[in-house]
């Protein structure tokens, strides 16, 4: 995605004027199929020009790390994506919550740690990816009877997340990238098309999007990019 692109998106998000904008992560491009790849110098001070009252918040996804070869090897962050947005002024959550007020209000906003972070070894070569997410510590830093908004860039962790969390914000699958009569043939969750795209209401509330660029093809078909907008009411329903 060209610097020119993600200006135009800066610009449309900007324009819709929500009280806070939230970034569910992969920064970093998840495949070899490119014209070049545009460094984080490049892509992070776009990003920087989002505007919001209540500021703007980032998370880390699967290929910001995957592609951090020094990440990887220390096993640990930081990572060269979630250093470029801090230096842009955009705070990245990483097991940790914040308080947000919203019109005489405090809503906590939440950010999880990747789920699938680091890549097993050659030793390991089989063995499934470690994540660096700690729900239970995330959540331990909201007050009880809080109202909160989680941020989890894989939507693999949804069961796991308590009612009291009024909504989850996930990216990663892209919808599936493919979408054929509702329903993707490829979905990057161990739930398959359970939590691929959408608003999902189980337990809680979470809603998965199908983000902006693309993943391992270049290649959508049946779910377009978007800038996902979500209104909550005073009563809590979303809109």
């Amino acid at each position: 995605m060209s610097t020119a692109r993600i200006a135009g998106i800066v610009a449309a998000a900007n324009a819709l004027q929500g009280d806070v904008i939230v970034l569910p992560g992969d920064y970093v491009a998840g495949m070899r199929v490119v014209t070049r790849y545009v460094d984080a110098a490049e892509w992070a001070p776009v990003l920087g020009q989002l505007a919001a009252p209540l500021g703007t918040y980032a998370i880390l996804g699967n290929h910001d790390w995957w592609e951090d070869k020094t990440a990887q090897a220390r096993g640990a962050g930081p990572t060269i994506a979630g250093e470029a947005l801090r230096r842009v002024g955009i705070p990245v959550l990483e097991n940790d919550a914040l308080p947000l007020s919203v019109k005489g209000h405090t809503v906590w906003l939440a950010g999880l740690g990747d789920q699938l972070a680091l890549l097993p070894g050659r030793k390991r070569h089989g063995h499934p990816r470690i994540g660096l997410d700690d729900l239970a510590g995330t959540l331990a830093k909201i007050p009880d009877g809080a109202p909160a908004i989680l941020l989890a860039h894989e939507p693999d962790i949804f069961p796991q997340v308590p009612p009291r969390i009024a909504l989850t914000l996930s990216g990663h699958t892209h919808g599936g990238q493919v979408r054929l009569f509702g329903r993707s043939p490829v979905v990057p969750s161990r739930y398959g098309n359970r939590f691929a795209y959408g608003h999902i209401r189980e337990q809680a509330d979470l809603i998965t999007s199908g983000g902006l660029g693309t993943s391992i093809a270049p290649v959508r078909f049946g779910v377009p990019p978007e800038i996902v907008v979500v209104d909550l009411g005073t009563d809590g329903r979303k809109r």
